[in-house]
């Protein structure tokens, strides 16, 4: 093999001049294509994370506003069943004291017929006791005697009854 010096320097400025031709015109843009390529996948993966994360926070948040929720109406449905439970225990109040009053009321008016009967019964027994009597006797009484007559038989029915 025989090397020629002023080919070898040619050949030599030759791929210095296309080095420093591609270096500024060809490598520099590609570069920086490169790095602009890059900082935008780095940009939408920062993108990509930051939406995650406020994903999650609004999960995190809906999920506390769930259980506040259902705790609300867990205390909406507690509070309504003792509302109902003393619903219910005042009405059976109101009605016991209905009932009280209209048993009193029936007893009151079963002792005042009982005693207007009674009443009525020793008239009765009187006139009759006194008309048996003077029909046994035979004798005519006047009124005083009558009425003495009835006091007495009204007393002795009185104590018997």
């Amino acid at each position: 093999m025989h090397f020629e010096a002023g080919t070898m320097i040619a050949q030599l400025f030759a791929f210095l001049v296309l080095f420093f031709l591609l270096s500024k015109y060809a490598v520099k843009p590609l570069v920086k294509m490169l790095q602009e390529r890059q900082d935008y996948i780095e940009q939408q993966i920062k993108n990509a994370e930051d939406q995650r994360a406020e994903a999650d926070k609004l999960h995190a948040e809906h999920r506390q506003e769930m259980v506040k929720a259902r705790e609300e109406a867990l205390e909406i449905v507690e509070r309504a069943r003792k509302q109902s439970e003393k619903q219910a225990t005042d009405i059976l109040a109101v009605a016991k004291t209905e009932a009280d009053r209209m048993k009193e009321s029936a007893k009151a008016e079963i002792v005042k017929e009982k005693d207007l009967a009674l009443a009525e019964l020793r008239n009765q027994i009187g006139s009759l006791s006194v008309l048996i009597a003077s029909k046994i006797i035979e004798k005519d009484m006047n009124e005083a005697e009558h009425n003495a007559l009835i006091d007495k038989y009204l007393k002795e029915v009185g104590k018997s009854v």
